[in-house]
């Protein structure tokens, strides 16, 4: 007896376009390139091909969005609260991404399903729970001074770096 194997429809690519300051865009340029499934060489999909002044542009808009943006001033909890929102929605959707990532990896979709994407979920989930649990710490000095540590990201603007002591 011999068994046949069935491939399951790959999941539809509804995104082919880069994403630069919230919105889906062609390139620049209009170039796009095929990816294929490393497994049956067959083409997936055709995406936009990013060149020097998509990335420019995606990073300056990753920079006006960290120094104006909502996410630098909102509360912890309530980025805490987004981040298990993502977590959620990936969870929801893991299947299909679970088939989207075999498709684009050629890797069996067990391991997709049970260790890329519980991972990635899981890994949110964890990050989550930090949001609201990061604090300073006071640092005892001579004199008459208030020393403390305040944990923040990193820019490369010139700032203090993470964990910067401030006296």
């Amino acid at each position: 007896m011999t068994a046949t194997m069935t491939r399951a429809k790959p999941p539809a690519v509804r995104q082919t376009k880069l994403l630069i300051d919230g919105k889906w865009v062609d390139s620049r340029s209009g170039k796009r390139f095929a990816t294929h499934s490393p497994v049956t060489e067959e083409p997936i999909a055709e995406v936009s091909l990013a060149g020097p002044e998509d990335v420019d542009a995606a990073v300056k808009a990753a920079a006006k969005a960290f120094e104006r943006g909502p996410w630098r001033k909102m509360d912890a909890r309530d980025r805490g609260r987004l981040l298990y929102k993502l977590a959620d929605l990936v969870d929801k959707h893991s299947e299909e991404l679970a088939c989207l990532e075999t498709l684009d990896n050629g890797k069996p979709i067990s391991e997709s399903r049970n260790a890329d994407l519980p991972l990635v979920i899981d890994c949110l989930r964890y990050y989550a729970g930090w949001a609201d649990k990061i604090q300073g710490e006071v640092i005892p000095v001579r004199g008459r001074h208030f020393c403390y540590t305040k944990r923040e990201p990193w820019a490369s603007s010139g700032k203090s770096s993470p964990g910067t002591s401030r006296c």
